[in-house]
């Protein structure tokens, strides 16, 4: 594989390059067919290929990533433990895809939609597109967004403004339990309840105690938001 799965890379991720803005467009291109097309997801064969085809991007993203860290001997549980909300979106996504649950799918909707977008916007990755874990994060992010909207248009789920407080309050208390044990016990930073030194949007987020309350507001807004859109756009496709 040479250096394409070494763990260190001399080719080094350019904020909106070329292969950035590729992968931003794949998104974007995607975000459109499913919402153009949102009538032949609930058709069986066409819901059935995708659903796989994401469960199958979502499961071997983790995978490798889980697998290439464990070869290079670098693998940290502070580092590589899908912790984050990102992490946590992709593993509820699985088990949505999986097994059609409807509070799976409404709780995979709220954390892995806008979390994902900005993640591929302003990527926490130091390596370009010569290395495979440029691809990994990508490809990832890339299915855990497109996971919560495909779940929502393609299934009879109803987003309401209940699921929206509860999966706020779910998140809300994993980050307790992240905040004051996790992160303080293993060193760790998840959810980025600490302000990280790359430059995400984040960085745009203040210090201290107005860190924390742009974090929940933001996080608010964000669900407020995607509970406006699933009900015009579902009640509109009714």
């Amino acid at each position: 594989m040479g250096a394409w799965f070494d763990v260190s890379s001399t080719d080094m991720f350019q904020p909106f390059s070329t292969s950035h803005l590729l992968m931003l467009t794949a998104y974007a291109c995607g975000v459109l067919a499913m919402f153009f097309l949102r009538e032949q997801l609930q058709t069986n064969s066409v819901r059935l290929i995708i659903r796989w085809l994401l469960f199958l991007m979502l499961f071997s993203s983790e995978l490798s990533f889980q697998g290439w860290a464990i070869y290079h001997g670098v693998w940290r549980f502070p580092d590589h433990m899908p912790l984050h909300l990102c992490g946590i979106a992709s593993i509820i996504a699985m088990l949505a895809l999986l097994f059609q649950n409807k509070s799976l799918i409404r709780l995979t909707y709220f954390l892995a939609v806008v979390p994902a977008m900005l993640a591929l916007i302003t990527p926490d990755l130091p390596y370009g597109p010569e290395h495979f874990r440029f691809w990994k994060f990508f490809l990832h992010h890339l299915a855990i967004s497109w996971s919560g909207i495909f779940l929502v248009f393609s299934t009879p789920v109803r987003i309401t403004l209940a699921s929206m407080l509860q999966s706020f309050l779910l998140l809300t208390g994993y980050a307790l339990v992240i905040g004051t044990l996790i992160n303080p016990l293993t060193g760790a930073n998840y959810l980025y309840l600490a302000k990280p030194a790359a430059d995400t949007l984040l960085s745009h987020f203040g210090n201290g105690a107005s860190y924390y309350v742009n974090l929940v507001m933001a996080a608010f807004i964000a669900f407020a938001l995607l509970y406006g859109a699933a009900k015009f756009f579902t009640e509109k496709n009714k």
